[in-house]
C-alpha cells in the first residue's frame, strides 16, 4: 500500500493562521501556541511538501506562489472539517439524518413549501436537503431520496411519479407594453432565455405550432429555471418555464404569459429511492408525506 502524504491538522491550522496574518506571532496567539511551535509546524510542512510556503523578508512573511496555491486547498480542507464536525454536533443520539437531493428550482418552489409540518410529525428525522445540478447517485448513498425530472427510470431505484408539467412562455409586463404579439412567431423577435437543463425547450415549443426558426437556440443561457425566472422578471427576455414554477409570479402580475400556448412535457417529476431502502422507516416517512401532499394538491385525499 502506498504511503499517503497526510500532514497533521495542527500543521494545516498553523499554516492557515500564519498565512492569514502573515505572522507566526499573531498565529501563535490565535492558536494558543508558542511562536516557535507554530514556526516549527510550518517548517515541517514545507519539508514534507518540498516547497517553501513563505518568504521571510525583514522579519515579515510573504506567501510564495506555492503557498498561495496551497492556502486555497487548505482553506477547503479546514472548512470541510469544520462543517462535518458541526454537522454531527447538530444531531442528537436519537435523530436520524435523511439526505434529500433535488434540482434547485423544484426544491425551492415546490418541495420546501410542501415539507411544512414534516419535522413536527417526525421530530426524530433531520432533513439534509441539497440542490444538485448533476445526476444524483442513490446507489452510492449520496442521497436517501431524490427528486428529479425525467422519463422515470433509474437502475436500482424505485421511481414514483409525482406529476407532469406544461411549459409556458413568460416575461415581464413591461416587455409587452409596447408590443403587439399576434402569433407565436412574433416571439422570435424577442430575446429567448435558455435553460441549460432543457436545451431543446424553445425548439420543441415552436415545432408544436409548426413553426421553424433559427433563433430557438439563441439567447442567454442559465443553469437553473430560478435564474431564468429572475431574468424574465428583470426584463431580459422571454423564458419558457413550467407553469407550476411561476404560478405565484403570474397571479401577482410580476410575470405575464407572452403567448397563450402551453406544451405538455413528455417527461415528469419523480421521487426516487434505492430498492434496498424500501423498508427503511425514515425513507418511507418522507415518501408517504410527499405522496400525501400531492394527493391533497390534486384534491383526491
Amino acid at each position: 500500500m502506498s504511503r499517503r502524504l497526510a500532514p497533521s491538522i495542527m500543521a494545516l491550522q498553523c499554516f492557515e493562521a500564519s498565512a492569514r496574518h502573515l505572522s507566526f506571532t499573531r498565529a501563535s496567539e490565535e492558536l494558543h501556541l508558542t511562536q516557535s511551535a507554530v514556526s516549527k509546524q510550518v517548517a515541517q510542512l514545507e519539508e514534507m511538501l518540498r516547497n517553501h510556503l513563505f518568504h521571510r523578508v525583514r522579519r515579515r512573511l510573504q506567501l510564495t506562489s506555492a503557498g498561495e496555491l496551497y492556502l486555497t486547498e487548505v482553506d477547503k480542507i479546514l472548512t470541510q472539517i469544520d462543517m462535518s464536525s458541526r454537522y454531527i454536533l447538530s444531531y442528537g443520539g436519537e435523530t436520524e439524518v435523511l439526505r434529500v437531493a433535488t434540482q434547485p428550482t423544484f426544491g425551492a418552489r415546490w418541495l420546501i413549501p410542501h415539507l411544512k409540518g414534516f419535522s413536527k410529525r417526525f421530530p426524530n428525522i433531520q432533513l439534509d436537503i441539497r440542490s444538485e445540478l448533476e445526476p444524483f447517485d442513490l446507489l452510492k448513498a449520496k442521497a436517501d431520496v431524490a427528486f428529479f425530472f425525467g422519463p422515470g427510470s433509474w437502475p436500482g431505484a424505485i421511481c414514483i411519479k409525482l406529476f407532469g408539467e406544461e411549459v409556458v412562455p413568460v416575461c415581464s409586463p413591461e416587455i409587452l407594453a409596447d408590443l403587439s404579439i399576434r402569433s407565436a412567431a412574433d416571439l422570435t423577435d424577442l430575446v429567448l432565455l435558455q435553460c441549460a437543463s432543457r436545451p431543446e425547450a424553445w425548439h420543441e415549443w415552436f415545432l408544436e405550432q409548426q413553426l421553424h426558426t433559427e433563433n430557438s437556440y439563441h439567447g442567454p443561457r442559465f443553469d437553473t429555471f430560478y435564474l431564468c425566472i429572475r431574468a424574465a422578471q428583470a426584463g431580459c427576455g422571454v423564458a419558457l418555464i413550467p407553469r407550476f414554477l411561476v404560478a405565484d409570479e403570474i397571479s401577482e402580475g410580476k410575470l405575464v404569459i407572452a403567448w397563450d400556448y402551453s406544451v405538455r412535457s413528455t417527461e415528469s417529476h419523480f421521487m426516487a429511492y434505492a430498492e434496498h431502502a424500501v423498508e427503511i422507516p425514515k425513507v418511507t416517512a418522507l415518501v408517504e408525506w410527499v405522496l400525501e401532499r400531492v394527493q391533497l394538491e390534486r384534491g383526491t385525499l
